[in-house]
């Protein structure tokens, strides 16, 4: 199959990738996941539902991560928000009960609808997404990207780009990453540095380790497999090992 490669900057106040988080407690990775930026991606195209068949044409398709932080600060920090959930709203008025948390019945919680919690956001944070695809719906993504059936946003709704995710489509994974350079060192308000490289399999020229992050079902019921890759760091912020 040929392919092309897009690069995405992702760039905002807040981000927040979730691999293992549960109800109570939404972690963030440090870095994109491939389900986060898949679904970036359908949600540009207005691919809803499942979409198990466009999913598995980028199953097995690299995705190649390139954070970056301020030269002359450390990595962005991790913002902890604490949310009450269906708080104050009346059962008895027919508009708010629908804001107050139900059982998977759909009937009212014990102890009463109001939940507590824990959200975790990078603050500040920039990566470049070099993101393998199939060559023949490339131009049909770039302009999804361009022009998105439905809003972007990194991770969760409320973490919203402040630049322009599309940033080309590429022959070769090299040419994609040398753009992303070129755009971090040609950036208006920031100098940036590339911090760590997250790459697709094992190398020994960091850590590798597993995330269940490959999409294969979306929608409703949501389906995921295994995917191995390896962290590489470039350059350490000061005092660090």
């Amino acid at each position: 199959m040929e392919t092309k490669f897009l690069l995405l900057w992702l760039e905002a106040p807040l981000q927040s990738w979730g691999f293992d988080s549960k109800f109570g407690r939404r972690d963030t990775l440090g870095f994109p996941t491939k389900s986060g930026v898949l679904g970036l991606l359908l949600c540009a195209l207005g691919a809803g539902g499942e979409q198990r068949e466009l999913l598995a044409r980028f199953a097995g398709l690299r995705q190649t991560v390139i954070s970056f932080r301020d030269k002359d600060r450390a990595r962005p920090l991790v913002l902890h928000d604490f949310q009450m959930i269906g708080a104050g709203y009346d059962d008895k008025d027919k508009w708010e009960k629908h804001h107050i948390p139900k059982t998977s019945e759909g009937k009212a919680a014990v102890g009463g609808g109001t939940k507590m919690t824990h959200r975790y956001y990078l603050q500040d944070a920039v990566f470049a997404v070099i993101l393998e695809i199939p060559a023949d719906i490339a131009d049909a993504c770039a302009g999804a990207l361009k022009n998105p059936v439905w809003p972007l946003f990194l991770g969760r709704r409320c973490c919203v780009p402040s630049d322009f995710v599309y940033q080309g489509t590429f022959g070769t994974e090299s040419d994609a990453e040398a753009a992303a350079m070129q755009k971090a060192l040609s950036h208006e308000s920031r100098k940036l540095l590339a911090d760590f490289r997250v790459v697709d399999g094992e190398s020994e020229d960091g850590d590798a380790f597993t995330l269940n992050d490959v999409p294969v079902q979306f929608g409703r019921v949501k389906k995921y497999q295994d995917r191995r890759v390896t962290k590489i760091l470039l350059n350490m912020p000061d005092g660090e090992p």
